[in-house]
Parts: structure tokens; C-alpha cells; sequence
């Protein structure tokens, strides 16, 4: 498929080959497209550096996308060997774990700001300096989670940070949009990752999706690739300042037949 022949862009945010940005990033090589990848830290490199050179990368750049010069030094780079670029995806998130646990009424000043700065503040950094550099036609895409709507156990600040980059999304849609850049976000239902596998009870979050969602079972990591292509893509050609959902039905209903059952009996 030669769906981004010639489209090139930059990932931040892929860490290992079980994450829906490395779904996202297969879906786009296996199109055609030509990935410029960040990583954060020493540590991280030698997880994205394999990944990245099996889909034939020329940069594999490090970031921390809470700090400017950083971020400003990436696009710098990617101008330099790409010039103009086509998509950007931003998969960034991050708060401390005790964040994570326990009542969301405890959260920490300090994890607030940690959360909301990495996962919300993060994508006007990306997108600030993406913008000089991208195409007329360009996808600018980030990732968030129902949590950002609903109360979900034990997302907490995370569910807050998501509510943020969402609403971050909508204006720089109107910003951009005046240069045909499009933003957007994708909105996955749960799946098994090693970033997931840090919300406590996420098992449980897994089971309860497949039983509310009309499909009757979790999104596949496959199923947010194509997403993802889709939108970092011209078939999105139309499409900006939206949340789309690739939950197998999960965020559209109340509550499942089952769920009625169980309710029922105990009346």
C-alpha cells in the first residue's frame, strides 16, 4: 500500500513494539511513510533506537518534551533532513504513579503540574514548532482516552491531563486550520501496554470495556495502527478539531445487556 508514499514526519512517544504509537508507526511504514523518532533519555534510546532503525529511520533524535530547547532542536533537525514534513504524532503522556492510585481528591500540586505538562502543555510545544515546517494538507495527531469524559477508576489526574490535551487539540485546530494543518485526537479504547500496566486495576478496566463495548472485546493494537494511519493521512482530508474513538463501541453505551442483568437480579 502507497497510501504515504512520499509523506514524511516524526513520532514522539514510541517505546516499545506493544504501544499504540508503535501501532500507529508500523501502519504508517508498512504506507510508505519515512519516520523521524524521539526518544526521552538514555534508557529509552536503546528501546525506540532497534524500532526505529527496522523502519529504515534517518533521525533518532532525543527529547524532553517539557523543555522548549528541546523540542525547537528536533524540528531543527528535521528541517535539515527532511525539509518539509506531513504528520506529526504526539504519544506522550506521563504521571507520577501514586498519581494513579488511591482517590483523585489526594492528587499532589506537584503530580498536577507533572501530568498536565507532559501530556496536555507538550502538544502546543510540538506543534509550535512543527508548524513552520509542515505541509499544506498535514495531520498533527495525539493521543488521549475516555478518561477524559468519564470517570474512570484509578485514572485520576491522567483522566484531567487527557480532558486538557483534548480541548488543546480544538484551539490549535482553529490556529492551524488557516494553513490546511489539521489536529486531532484518537481516543483508543484500553490496551495492553507496558504504560497501561502502571494504572492500578487495569485488568479489570480491560474486562469491563469488553463487556460494555458493542463488539464484545477489547481493541487490538491493529485496529488504533489503522486509526492512526487514517487520520495522519489524506483519507482524513476533511477531518479536524475532532476526537475519534477506536474503542469497539466502548464510549457509545450506557451499559451493556449483561450489566442490565446483573442489575436486575439485584433488585
Amino acid at each position: 500500500m502507497d497510501l504515504m508514499k512520499g509523506k514524511k514526519g516524526i513520532i514522539f512517544g514510541v517505546s516499545n513494539t506493544h504501544g499504540i504509537a508503535y501501532g500507529i508507526a508500523k501502519q504508517l511504514h508498512e504506507a510508505g511513510a519515512e519516520i523521524a523518532f524521539s526518544y526521552a533519555g538514555e534508557a529509552m534510546e536503546k528501546r525506540v533506537r532497534p524500532i526505529a532503525e527496522s523502519m529504515n529511520a534517518k533521525l533518532i533524535l532525543s527529547c524532553d518534551v517539557t523543555k522548549e530547547d528541546e523540542v525547537k532542536a528536533v524540528f531543527d533537525e528535521v528541517e535539515k533532513v527532511y525539509g518539509k514534513i506531513d504528520f506529526v504524532v504526539h504519544a506522550v503522556a506521563f504521571a507520577p504513579k501514586e498519581a494513579l492510585m488511591g482517590r483523585f481528591i489526594d492528587t499532589t500540586k506537584e503530580a498536577w503540574d507533572i501530568a498536565m505538562g507532559v501530556s496536555a502543555y507538550s502538544l502546543v510545544t510540538v506543534s509550535k514548532y512543527a508548524e513552520p515546517i509542515m505541509n499544506e494538507g498535514g495531520s498533527i495527531l495525539a493521543l488521549t482516552y475516555l478518561g477524559s469524559i468519564l470517570s474512570v477508576p484509578s485514572y485520576n489526574v491522567m483522566g484531567v491531563a487527557k480532558a486538557a490535551l483534548e480541548s488543546t487539540m480544538r484551539f490549535l485546530a482553529v490556529d492551524l486550520g488557516q494553513k490546511g494543518i489539521r489536529v486531532n485526537c484518537l481516543s483508543s479504547g484500553p490496551v495492553k501496554t507496558l504504560a497501561s500496566m502502571g494504572i492500578s486495576g487495569f485488568s479489570k478496566m480491560l474486562k469491563a470495556a469488553v463487556m460494555r463495548a458493542p463488539m464484545k472485546r477489547n481493541v487490538a493494537l491493529e485496529d488504533v495502527g489503522r486509526a492512526g494511519l487514517y487520520l495522519a493521512s489524506d483519507l482524513s482530508s476533511g477531518t479536524t478539531g475532532e476526537v475519534i474513538y477506536c474503542d469497539c463501541g466502548c464510549h457509545s453505551a450506557y451499559a451493556s445487556a449483561e450489566e442490565m442483568d446483573v442489575l436486575s437480579s439485584a433488585e
